[in-house]
């Protein structure tokens, strides 16, 4: 393979990558698009030809979305759960965050690129608090413990999202290191 068509192919892998990082903003699994896609790239490019992702960079891809899953799903249900909600509630936060990522984002769309990335997130928190809410509702639990559970999972959906965009952008940045470098 020429250079010129491995850089392509690079770029092509680094933009690719950058798009499945944006979903995890909406509760996609971004990390793990990053992971298949440097898996693809390795397979299909094999560093003996020069260049190329090995496969213990990929390996390490595996172990950093596994760690951005229990970041995300740790902080939203630890959220919920520490001001004493049930399972029910977090189950249905989890559940609401899905939803209100989605109507987050097209709520976002008439402002460009930015508003839709921080209503997806917005959106995703809102949802968690009312899945928290209707959960706690359901268990015929008083308000003060409705809005403490609601506002824990708002609190830990968003500290959650945080957390695997972080580990998301340590993924595409080894990603980039290792096909361009």
């Amino acid at each position: 393979m020429s250079m010129w068509a491995y850089y392509i192919w690079a770029f092509l892998l680094i933009f690719g990558c950058g798009i499945g990082w944006l979903t995890t903003l909406v509760t996609l699994p971004g990390n793990w698009i990053i992971t298949g896609l440097a898996a693809l790239f390795a397979w299909l490019i094999p560093v003996a030809a020069g260049g190329g992702i090995t496969w213990t960079v990929v390996a390490v891809l595996v172990g950093l979305a596994v760690l951005g899953e229990i970041l995300e799903f740790g902080a939203g249900a630890a959220g919920a759960a520490k001001q004493g909600a049930s399972k029910r509630s977090v189950a249905l936060a989890m559940l609401g965050a899905a939803i209100g990522s989605m109507v987050g984002l097209g709520i976002g769309l008439p402002i460009p690129i930015l508003g839709s990335l921080v209503m997806a997130v917005l959106g995703g928190a809102g949802g968690a608090f009312a899945g928290a809410y209707l959960g706690e509702s359901w268990k015929g639990r008083p308000v003060e413990d409705r809005m403490a559970a609601g506002r824990g999972a708002f609190a830990g959906r968003i500290w959650g999202t945080v957390g695997k965009l972080v580990v998301g952008m340590i993924m595409l940045v080894i990603v980039a290191w290792e096909a361009l470098l």
